[in-house]
């Protein structure tokens, strides 16, 4: 009902179009409908049978390797249970007090037991056997040597202690527990050992190289390679036993081990054909993975190929269209070339000759939208200029005085106790501050007067609390040359001490460290040792700094603002509105170990 009524209305819309519109909707119809209806009539049915083959070919082999892991799982059943036939030495297993003549003898016994597994499997490269007490016994086909006391921290041991099966196998795990601590991971077989009356007298644990679990035949390396076909081996609990990327060596341990930390790598079954199987009394699950589009690429050749005579009709169609209707075309070119110099900037009004149709319409309201853009911009201009040039004054007399009323004081108490002569100097000091900070309030000083600022700050500051603050400057005197903002190092130095120095039997080292990048930009990193931020902190405060742009802050902010502390983001506003907004301030921070505030801001001397 609705294609009909669709049709209907398309019928009453053909009288009324443009002889242009009718020959590029003929050819449409004509050259586009039947190549796309025979072409997607052809793509699924050849992706269909293509997909149907896949599964079948994988189904075949899922068999085939529950079928070998079974077997693999037998095997080792029947080898491990080797350690089981001498009752006797299971039985001194958990026994931790022996004479030494036994001891040795219990040790030699256990080492023939596991050299001998080891002769039976070669592809074994280490067996380690933990008694009840924790006493380790090693065997080794290689030079490789585990570490006792790092393997019993590992969560897949302390996992495998209570296990639902006597003969069990551990997820995919890191050689951390070895003394080399080399690259890639490792496929634990473990069997838990019983004493006589069934209580627990340790656990053998077999080492060995992933690949060796699942042997890959040819056939499979061959599908793998043409569609990226995978294997991937798991328990009951989800953890990976086996991978075939990671034994072909397609990826390594490390990418995939990230792979399955990060919960936003997520699998997708809707772009994978998926065939799973259990094995071993359902103890571990085999699946096998064909992605969709690796599967149909053959089939995609054919759709580019298909794409590419649609895109070829296209363009003969818009030939005989362009030759047609050129008269028609001329002054939309026009209107797209002004809409273009419009884009770069240039408000210029269309001063050809306009035709009195429709498009001539469009191109007069046109004029008229650019002269009144071009009025509105050049207002909206001075308007920005000026407000721009007042956030910077408002932000430039923001100072809060506190520190300075706090140093009268700590003069005043002075003189009232002790009744020294360091009194002249302090005030000389402070006299010192002031004239530097109303003196440049206005413009631009040298990277040499803000650190004499700071240092006459932090001497003030190490008579008030008795020389607990020690400055370290690092700077060539390229940079202390350079020209910047004044009173940017001390109010950061200050919230240094305000926020990290609570220790007062400690002496706080700040740090004052400038350098040229190669972009010939002065990177200034102000630190300290004292009490540091929690990350939480720091994120919030790095999000503030980043908001902290020339144009998202209002002059009615600032005011309401000029109450509180000037802040880290008054300082980055300042260096935002003078430089412009690529140069930032960033803070890095860790609790207990201090914190790092950086910035930069272009070179001038």
């Amino acid at each position: 009902m609705a294609l009909t009524k669709w049709i209907h209305r398309w019928i009453a819309v053909v009288p009324n179009m443009k002889l242009n519109q009718r020959f590029l909707a003929s050819y449409l119809l004509v050259c586009i409908i039947p190549l796309l209806i025979v072409s997607t009539i052809i793509y699924y049915q050849s992706a269909n049978s293509l997909e149907e083959a896949s599964q079948e070919f994988a189904a075949l082999y899922t068999s085939q390797i529950e079928s070998s892991m079974n077997d693999f799982l037998q095997e080792y059943d029947r080898v491990t249970k080797t350690v089981l036939i001498d009752n006797d030495i299971l039985s001194r297993l958990g026994e931790e007090k022996l004479p030494m003549a036994e001891l040795i003898v219990n040790n030699n016994m256990i080492n023939r037991i596991l050299m001998r597994i080891a002769l039976l499997k070669p592809e074994i490269s280490y067996m380690t056997l933990i008694t009840k007490g924790n006493n380790v016994y090693h065997y080794s086909n290689t030079s490789s040597v585990v570490n006792e006391s790092i393997l019993l921290q590992q969560d897949w041991y302390r996992k495998s202690m209570d296990p639902e099966e006597t003969l069990f196998i551990t997820p995919l795990h890191d050689r951390s527990y070895y003394e080399d601590k080399g690259e890639g991971a490792v496929l634990t077989v473990g069997r838990v050992l019983l004493n006589a009356n069934g209580s627990y007298a340790g656990v053998l644990l077999i080492d060995m190289d992933p690949s060796h679990l699942l042997k890959l035949n040819e056939n499979f390396i061959v599908a793998r390679d043409r569609y990226d076909m995978r294997v991937i081996v798991s328990n009951k609990k989800g953890e990976m036993v086996y991978h075939s990327d990671l034994t072909s060596g397609k990826t390594n341990w490390k990418q995939l081990s990230a792979s399955q930390r990060n919960p936003a790598i997520e699998k997708n079954d809707e772009k994978m054909i998926v065939l799973t199987g259990s094995m071993a009394s359902n103890q571990l699950e085999v699946r096998t993975e064909i992605p969709r589009d690796k599967l149909l690429l053959k089939i995609g050749n054919m759709k580019v190929s298909t794409i590419l005579v649609i895109a070829i009709s296209f363009l003969f169609i818009m030939l005989i269209s362009i030759a047609m209707s050129s008269y028609i075309t001329r002054p939309i070119m026009n209107l797209r070339r002004s809409m273009k110099q419009a884009e770069a900037g240039l408000y210029h009004p269309i001063e050809l000759k306009i035709p009195n149709d429709e498009i001539g319409s469009l191109i007069h309201s046109y004029n008229k939208m650019i002269i009144t853009i071009k009025t509105l911009i050049e207002e909206v201009y001075l308007a920005e200029i000026k407000q721009r040039h007042a956030k910077f004054l408002a932000l430039q007399h923001q100072i809060n005085p506190h520190m300075l009323y706090n140093t009268l004081e700590s003069i005043r108490m002075k003189a009232l106790v002790k009744e020294q002569d360091e009194i002249a100097g302090m005030i000389k000091i402070l006299a010192r501050m002031f004239k530097l900070s109303l003196g440049k309030e206005t413009g631009l000083h040298l990277v040499s007067n803000e650190v004499d600022y700071t240092m006459n700050y932090l001497k003030l500051q190490n008579i008030r609390f008795d020389d607990r603050f020690k400055l370290h400057v690092q700077m060539s005197e390229d940079v202390l040359q350079c020209r910047i903002l004044p009173l940017i190092f001390q109010p950061i130095v200050e919230n240094s001490i305000n926020h990290g120095f609570h220790d007062y039997s400690k002496v706080m080292n700040i740090y004052l460290e400038g350098t040229v990048t190669e972009e010939n930009d002065l990177r200034i990193r102000i630190s300290d040792d004292g009490e540091g931020m929690d990350p939480s902190q720091v994120d919030e405060l790095n999000k503030k700094l980043s908001e902290a742009e020339a144009n998202k802050l209002k002059l009615d902010d600032l005011i309401e603002a000029s109450g509180m502390s000037i802040g880290l983001r008054n300082i980055a506003e300042r260096i935002k509105l003078q430089y412009g907004d690529r140069y930032d301030m960033t803070v890095n921070s860790l609790q207990g170990e201090g914190t790092v505030v950086e910035f930069r801001i272009p070179r001038r001397e």
